[in-house]
């Protein structure tokens, strides 16, 4: 599929994340299948006063393209001059983060505080696609409240100003992730416009997918939690809309294996200390559903060298039979 001038292989995206789709994950998911990531939100105040962090959010490879760089403000001139900064790196678009749901974004008018103010939301589109020549794209919601869903507004107006594909998340940002996401209204802003829509929530197997994208006629799916401890489900997804078959799910053997791969991969990303603890939740995530792993994720969340993480995966191996 195509966004603006960006050809993509399939249509099956990773979502931006804050703490998750940092550079590691995204390699772990490019290597299943995945069509297109998503950096982490980064703040384009941060980019503007350089704060340290922003760099690190920023690092992308070759091997992981295409790839956008997500950003998240309020102010239309910022956010042009910020992207027209960046657009140089080795990123294939940019995004703007209009869903966040996080109050300390939400209470400074950012993120999906941005869906109460379709009028800004053209002001921001129309700023920043004339400052890059790279396509841009936006994430909303639903609506900022249920008795405010105005996703079909929004999508309209940023693709009258600009936008080349817009994602919606079912949700309202009352929601938060809670409830059903509504398909809805995906539905709905796909038929309300002329450029590609990506449909995000409630996604978590090859069957959902393939549901969500019969129901909303979208163009492409938007994988958020779902992905968490499962970058296999690019490729399941993939295959089963290639050719209607379930694959197996990954072994112990190989859930282990990526463990150890992701984890040294955030440790020379991020160093060990930091590596380590970021990793505790992931192996709570890849860990879920097998049997036994209350103690192990016990003992994980006391884990503070790599070595000691392949001790405790050890241990819990040989006292589980597979």
């Amino acid at each position: 599929m195509k966004i603006g001038s960006l050809e993509i292989a399939n249509n099956v995206f990773l979502a931006p994340m804050a703490g998750i789709t940092d550079l590691p994950f995204r390699l772990l998911c490019k290597e299943q299948g995945c069509g297109l990531v998503y950096t982490e939100m980064i703040s384009a105040k941060g980019l503007y006063y350089e704060n340290k962090n922003t760099d690190l959010l920023l690092q992308t490879k070759e091997e992981e393209r295409p790839v956008g760089v997500q950003l998240f403000g309020s102010d239309p001139k910022l956010l042009a001059e910020m992207a027209k900064k960046i657009e140089d790196a080795p990123i294939d678009l940019i995004d703007i983060n209009m869903g966040c749901p996080v109050p300390k974004v939400v209470n400074n008018k950012e993120g999906s505080a941005l869906m109460n103010n379709p009028r800004l939301i053209g002001q921001i589109v129309k700023e920043v696609s004339k400052a890059i020549s790279k396509p841009l794209t936006i994430k909303i919601r639903k609506g900022f409240t249920q008795d405010n869903i105005n996703a079909v507004e929004v999508a309209k107006i940023a693709e009258a100003n600009g936008a080349a594909a817009i994602a919606v998340h079912g949700r309202t940002r009352d929601q938060y992730y809670s409830g059903k996401a509504d398909w809805d209204i995906i539905k709905q802003v796909k038929g309300s416009v002329n450029i590609p829509v990506i449909g995000n929530g409630d996604v978590f197997t090859p069957e959902e997918a393939k549901a969500l994208l019969e129901h909303s006629n979208c163009d492409a799916i938007m994988i958020g939690r779902g992905a968490q401890g499962n970058p296999w489900l690019f490729n399941s997804i993939n295959t089963y809309l290639k050719t209607g078959k379930l694959i197996n799910k990954p072994s112990y053997e190989e859930i282990v294996e990526t463990i150890i791969r992701h984890g040294k991969m955030l440790i020379d990303y991020k160093g060990e200390f930091t590596g380590i603890r970021e990793m505790r939740k992931h192996v709570a995530w890849y860990t879920k559903g097998l049997p036994n792993t209350a103690q192990l994720r016990r003992s994980i969340n006391e884990t503070e060298t790599f070595d000691e993480l392949l001790e405790k995966l050890t241990d819990y191996k040989s006292q589980t039979l597979f």
